[in-house]
Parts: structure tokens; sequence; C-alpha cells
């Protein structure tokens, strides 16, 4: 899909949107170097050893993995973990099911990083009122509170209106920083020596393995967000997520790790540990509290709008329950909010602001989640530069097996921090992945019970209804893919119908449901296709319907139907009091010899049922016509 929109536009959006995460890790990378667990000494050798870290792990990761390399695996011009996973299940069946697993787990930790990152920016932001006065203190954690309250609030509404602003405040926001920093190389020009890699190595060599761990664990904060450029790549195309990067975004991030370094240097007084914000001139201290509230804000907004968009890309892969989506926006399919996910994520987001209280307390529950991410991806890269850029595994190895090993280095060093708050993003990882992982088993197990079933085909049908007996019923049925032929199966249900009453309804339609990727279907020819297995005026008729919508419609489908009969390209009667939908509702029971684990996750997978949404609901059935739902045993094995 081509982004839509001039390409400064699509640059200034990338800004605010792509950028917004990693834009802001300035703001407390830095403080978790020096003044948190790491703990650095700010000697000379540290403080350039610490920052060419720093801005060498931006440049390897971010730049010459993601902007040169993975930015080109694109799944029909979308990216992002399920892009990943995508292009990997087209090649299930050469032993690449483990991958699959680990691109769901990764998809986890997304989610539990859009838990940590809005109650970590929103907090490195509002504790610059500290520097102001100390009085303040005692409101971070409320303000807080008010500031993501008011956040998540305001999803229902859609972004459309604040998301103008996006762009504009991010660059403002990098301009600021990259000033900052800038002013304070000019200060203190020594720090450029920081741009040595040997500084950074021979850190490494002096700290010893146990506190390299501790640095790299910080390290890997500035890079948090940067895995937003290839989830966004659909939104915005390569152009403007690599323009904006190279022209503002990556000057900027250097110039502000660079200037807190030079800061450092000079012998700077660091007031309450806080680097960034000791770099502000006090005149301008409150207006960039201010600014990088609003930077924090909108980072915080781009995560939130990533896992909703997430969610959905997770149902439509069959790995998460049916949830209820509420389009905001008249033309883009990206402008959406899921209600469970928005009040699931401030639940998350309210009770670490209240467990940690500060983002230096948060920094260590920080980082982990990033980093398995990265890995997945490096991982996922070998197997997509072999199948489908066909590369020589040589080739692979010499690219890929470096990036892997920088990737599992930090995740290493993350792991060290797991009794801090580690715990939190891995739980909430594996927790996403359990529900992906039961789901996505639970729908093949009913699939395959409802397969194993007894039902005839349509051509059986067909001649069955030309002798049966006939009740003046008009019945519609929801069918999970096209009835093309006479040789495909009907459902189970219609079979099921049959065996209960030896009868069958007098009209017959099978309907099917499509998603096209368009906000509307203006063309009435493509709204629907009509195949008809059987009509006679004594005996009724027995049709397929497949309607499509665009993404922006309310999928009604007892409209389409209405229009349908009233034009008469089906047998049904105009009026939708005289039709009566068949749906079935599965009583999944565990099969004889199913484990404690087997019936856990039995109880799991009835429990997410609960949450989605039935098909017929979504589509709009039974809001006028009669409703029949058939209970039908299912045993899951």
């Amino acid at each position: 899909m081509r982004p839509k929109g001039g390409i400064v536009a699509l640059t200034l959006g990338a800004m605010g949107v792509v950028y917004g995460d990693i834009g802001t890790s300035p703001l407390y990378a830095v403080n978790e170097i020096f003044f948190g667990h790491a703990a650095i000494p700010r000697t000379r050798e540290g403080v350039l050893g610490a920052i060419s870290l720093v801005v060498w792990t931006i440049t390897i990761v971010v730049l010459f993995k993601y902007l040169v390399f993975v930015l080109r695996a694109d799944n029909d011009g979308e990216g992002g973990t399920f892009a990943l996973y995508g292009l990997v299940h087209k090649h299930k069946n050469r032993g690449l099911g483990l991958l699959l697993s680990l691109l769901m787990l990764a998809a986890g930790l997304l989610f539990g990083e859009g838990v940590i990152t809005p109650a970590i920016s929103v907090l490195s932001a509002v504790e610059g009122l500290k520097m102001v006065t100390p009085t303040f203190d005692r409101v971070v954690v409320p303000l807080t509170l008010v500031i993501l309250t008011g956040l998540f609030v305001i999803q229902r509404n859609g972004t459309a209106k604040v998301g103008a602003v996006f762009g504009p405040v991010i660059f403002c926001w990098f301009s600021a920083i990259g000033l900052l920093g800038a002013l304070q190389i000019a200060k203190h020009p020594d720090i450029v020596h920081a741009l040595d890699p040997r500084r950074g190595i021979a850190l490494v060599q002096a700290l010893g393995p146990t506190r390299t761990f501790k640095l790299l664990g910080a390290v890997v904060l500035a890079i948090t967000g940067g895995e937003a450029l290839y989830a966004d790549m659909g939104h915005f195309g390569k152009g403007p997520i690599r323009t904006s990067w190279m022209t503002l975004v990556y000057p900027a991030l250097i110039a502000s790790y660079l200037g807190q370094g030079a800061f450092l240097l000079g012998g700077g007084e660091v007031t309450n540990e806080n680097v960034f914000y000791s770099l502000v001139p006090q005149t301008f201290l409150v207006p960039m509290v201010i600014l990088a509230t609003f930077a924090t804000v909108i980072a915080s907004q781009a995560l939130i709008s990533g896992a909703f968009s997430l969610a959905t890309q997770a149902v439509a892969l069959g790995l998460f329950p049916r949830l209820k989506v509420v389009h905001t926006h008249h033309a883009h399919a990206g402008q959406i909010y899921v209600p469970f996910i928005n009040w699931a994520l401030y639940a998350g987001c309210v009770s670490l602001v209240l467990r940690f209280g500060s983002s230096t307390a948060l920094a260590a529950a920080y980082g982990l989640s990033v980093s398995g991410v990265m890995l997945s991806t490096s991982i996922a890269m070998t197997a997509v530069a072999r199948l489908y850029w066909k590369w020589s595994i040589p080739v692979i190895g010499l690219v890929f097996a470096p990036l892997a090993a920088i990737d599992l280095l930090f995740l290493s060093a993350n792991a060290l921090k797991f009794l801090e708050g580690g715990y939190i993003p891995l739980t909430l990882g594996i927790l996403f992945f359990v529900v992906m992982t039961t789901w996505r088993w639970g729908r093949k197990a009913t699939f395959a019970a409802y397969s194993s079933k007894r039902t005839m085909s349509m051509g059986e049908l067909v001649k069955l209804k030309e002798k049966a007996t006939l009740f003046d019923k008009n019945a519609i049925l929801m069918v999970p893919k096209p009835l093309e032929s006479e040789r495909d199966n009907c459902p189970a249900l219609m079979q099921l119908l049959w065996d209960r009453a030896g009868a069958l309804p007098k009209n017959i339609v099978f309907v099917e449901v499509l998603h096209r990727k368009v906000p509307h279907i203006e063309d009435r020819r493509e709204r629907y296709k009509v195949r008809v297995f059987q009509r006679s005026r004594d005996r009724g008729c027995v049709v397929s319907v497949t309607i499509h919508f665009g993404f922006m419609e309310e999928p009604n489908v007892e409209r389409i139907l209405e229009d349908l009969a009233s034009h008469h390209e089906i047998d049904l009667p105009p009026d939708p009091h005289k039709w009566i939908v068949h749906a079935s509702q599965e009583n999944v029971m565990p099969a004889k010899g199913l484990g404690f684990l087997g019936r856990a996750r039995l109880r799991l997978f009835a429990v997410l049922r609960q949450i989605s949404q039935p098909a017929y609901y979504y589509y709009g059935l039974g809001d006028q016509v009669q409703l029949s739902t058939e209970i039908v045993p299912v045993r899951l094995r």
C-alpha cells in the first residue's frame, strides 16, 4: 500500500510518529548511565567511553541495521513484527515453526513495551519540574497520572486533529535538543573524541564483564523506539522515514548525547542527578519542561496507536480474539481505537507509575523488551535474506551474525535487571504470547473438530433439496470460506439442521464477508458476488453471496442483503424480519485423557472466546433478523 501525501508532509509526519519514542530517550538514557544502575564514573575516560558506546549503538543498530537492511523486508508495503511473521509464514513448511513462535513472543514484548514507554516517558519529562523548585517533587507522580489519564481518555475520539501537530512539535523538540547539545560541544570540543569507537572499547576493557553488562543495560535505552522505523513503514514509506532520520533526527540525537557528555566533561553541576535538564538555562527551563512533556505525550500516543495496529494485525492473522475496533478517521485505516487494548495499557501504565515513582527506578524495567524484539528481528532477517533476497549463507552470516550478537549482548545485559523490574516486560510478553498461541491452537482445534464432523457437499445439498420436505423459511448461514463449486463442503451447521429437522428451508443463503484495503467501495458491481447453485419457483434457492467492505465502512450484512433482495438478485423477501440467521455456538469440552496443562489451556481459550465478538454481531446480523443459535459440542485435543 503506497502512503498518501507529499514527501514533505510524510517526512514531517514520520518525524512525529516514528521517532517520538527514540527522540525522548535523551531525557533519561544518560542519567541511567552515570547516576543509575550502571553508575559509570564521570572521569574523562568514563564519559568519552560511555558516550562513544551510545553514539555507535545508535549508528550500528538504527542506521545500519534498520534503515539499510530491515526496511527492505516489506510485506506488501507493510512493516513490523507481524509483517515479518507473514513473510516467514508463507514458508512455514520449511522448518521455520520455531522462528514463527519467536516472532509471536516478540509481538508480546512489544505490548509490554507499550505499557512501559508512556509511563517512563511522561515521568522523565515531568521530573523537570523538580529543577524549577524542589517543592514540585511531590506533584510529579500525581501530574504524571493526570497526563496519562487524559491521554488514554482522548483515544476514543481519535487523534486526527492532534495528529496534525505531531510532526511540528517533534521538529521543535529535535531542533531544541540538537541546539542545546551543540552549544555544549562548542564549549567543550574535547567530547568529539567520543566519535572514536576505540574509546568505548577501552572503557569496556577497563570495566570488566559485570560492570560492562550494567553499562550496556543503560546504553540500550538510547535506542528504545528504534523498532518503530520498521513498524510504521506502511504509514509513511521508506523514503520519508530515511529522509527525516538523516536530515534532523540522527544529527540531533548525536548532538544531544555528545552535548550531555560535554557538559559532564566540563564539570558542570548536575542538579537532581538529571543531566539533560542541567543543560537547560534557567530562563528556558519551564518552556523546555512543557516542550518535553508534549514530546513524551506524542511518543506515548504513537506507541498506543502502534499497539492498536498490532492488535488488529494479530486478529487478522488469527492470533488474537476478534476485538471491537472503532475507526476514528474517514481516510486512514491506521486511525483506530481498540477499547480493550486501550484500557489494558492504561491500567498497566498507572500501576507502573505508582509502583516505581521515578524514571530512574522504572528504567530498570525498560530495555528487555526492546532488545528482545531487536534480536528476534535480526534472526528473522536471516530467513528473509535467504528466502526472498536469495543471499548466500556466508553473506547472511557476515551481515546479520554481528548484528544478532550485539542484540544478544544487550538482551543479556538487560536480563541482569530482571529482579529490579525487568520481569515486568518479560511477564507481559509471555502473557501475550500465551494468549496468542492459545487462541491459535483453539481456533485450529475447533476447525479440526468441525472438519471431522460428517457433512454433505454443495452438490449433495442441491440434490437433497430437490426432493426433501421444505418449510417456508429463509435461512442465512455465515461461511468461513467461499463456496464456489458443488464439490465444496457446505457448513457443518447445515448438516446439523438437516439431521435435526429432516427438512430444509426453502431459501438458503450462504454469506462470506471480505475486507478490502480501501476506505469505501463506491462501485456497486464490486460490492458483492452472487453464485447460484439452485433456483426455482417451487423449490426455492441455494445461493452463495460474497460481500466486500472497505475498512471505513460499517460491515452491515443485513443492509446489503436487504438491498440484494429488493433488486431480486437473491430470493429473499425484502423485509428482513422474515429472515432467520442460523449461527453456531461451540460448547467446548476437553477430550478424554486431556492433562492438567491441556485443561488449563482450554479454560483460557474459553475466557478468550468471551472477549471475542461473535461474527454475526460483528457483521450486523441479528439487529432486525431473527437469530437462531445452535449449541454444538466440540471436544478439543
